[in-house]
């Protein structure tokens, strides 16, 4: 009896020992980072006596509930996302105990609308793309809003194409699904009297059309999960298709896919840092800090992947479809790094 308790009590010890520290890094999120999250994590394991790091494509949303769980070692370390924490997941973090935490940005990035390399080019416009993706559309004298009825890109505007609409996008997960939502329907439709007439009519009763963002589940958008590259494999097949994910897919795979123009301008590194590709975004990173003591090498992590080397204008990140910030916002973060600056209630006030 003495040596079982003596045998439970080490077993109870070694336990304790592996809760206080992990020698492997976690990283969850956006499967738009994950390309360059994966290959600064390859890089690290192979340049220093430091694990290679676990990467997990979890989508941002997803990332961001494992992230905000607790701070206990079988949650992640760091996660990815392609789109800004919202404020709701920062609650949630400070109320599971998640108090410090550290925002990176790494880059831009472009929502690319892609389609078989060898389909003919459609140009479309936002409210094109929202006129074929949400739920409730105005009704042809614009005074109501109706059930989604457009099955063709003609039906919208007489001037496209007798094309079949279908879109391959991101799961509700995703932060670029988010990000869709924001550009294309919140976008557009706050512009729009249908929707906005509504709201006004009855706010409380119809207080989802002040920022509408309700996408169609008829089957004209599918859903395809958080691997991006399984919707580069759909269009090759479905060649009418267009497809809704981050643009260094469409750089990676450009001898198979192509981009469709919005508003007359494709996406690409240089319209994408000035603005003239309308559908752009900001790439994040987010960092617990109450795990940096108990996990090895996580500012080392940090600090290659905020390196010019991985993330400058000429850095190995760029050559896989990073698009860079300009060097003073890279050195404005690298300082926040350094600091360990904290996200605070008032960085998510709407300015």
């Amino acid at each position: 009896m003495k040596k079982k308790i003596i045998l439970t009590a080490a077993l109870m010890l070694v336990a304790a020992g592996s809760a206080q520290a992990r020698d492997q890094i976690k990283i969850v999120g956006s499967s738009t980072v994950y390309p360059f999250s994966s290959y600064t994590a390859e890089a690290l394991g192979s340049t220093t006596r430091i694990k290679t790091p676990v990467v997990e494509s979890t989508g941002s949303g997803g990332g961001m509930k494992l992230f905000c769980a607790g701070n206990g070692l079988d949650t992640p370390d760091f996660t990815n996302a392609s789109r800004r924490m919202k404020a709701k997941e920062f609650k949630k973090c400070q109320k599971n105990g998640v108090k410090y935490i550290t925002e990176m940005v790494v880059g831009y990035d472009g929502i690319a609308i892609a389609q078989a390399k060898n389909t003919a080019p459609i140009n479309l416009t936002r409210k094109e793309l929202m006129l074929a993706v949400a739920a409730e559309v105005p009704s042809a004298d614009g005074k109501s809003l109706v059930k989604n009825s457009y099955h063709y890109w003609n039906e919208i505007n007489a001037k496209l194409p007798h094309r079949k609409i279908t879109i391959y996008g991101p799961p509700t997960s995703s932060g670029t699904r988010d990000a869709f939502e924001d550009m294309i329907l919140k976008g557009v439709t706050k512009h729009m009297a249908a929707y906005t007439d509504l709201y006004h009519a009855d706010k409380v009763k119809n207080k989802k059309y002040k920022k509408f963002h309700e996408i169609r589940q008829d089957g004209v958008y599918v859903p395809s999960g958080e691997n991006d590259n399984l919707i580069v494999k759909k269009l090759a097949k479905d060649t009418q298709a267009l497809g809704i994910f981050g643009y260094s897919y469409l750089a990676e795979n450009s001898d198979s896919i192509g981009a469709a123009t919005i508003e007359g301008v494709a996406p690409s590194p240089a319209a994408v840092q000035d603005g003239s590709y309308k559908l752009s975004r900001s790439l994040y990173f987010y960092i617990k800090q109450s795990h940096i003591k108990k996990v090895k090498g996580m500012i080392a992590y940090a600090n290659l992947f905020m390196s010019e080397q991985m993330v400058g204008d000429d850095g190995e990140c760029a050559e896989i479809g990073l698009i860079p910030q300009p060097k003073a916002l890279r050195d404005q973060y690298r300082a926040n790094l350094k600091s360990l600056k904290r996200l605070t209630p008032s960085d998510f006030k709407t300015k």
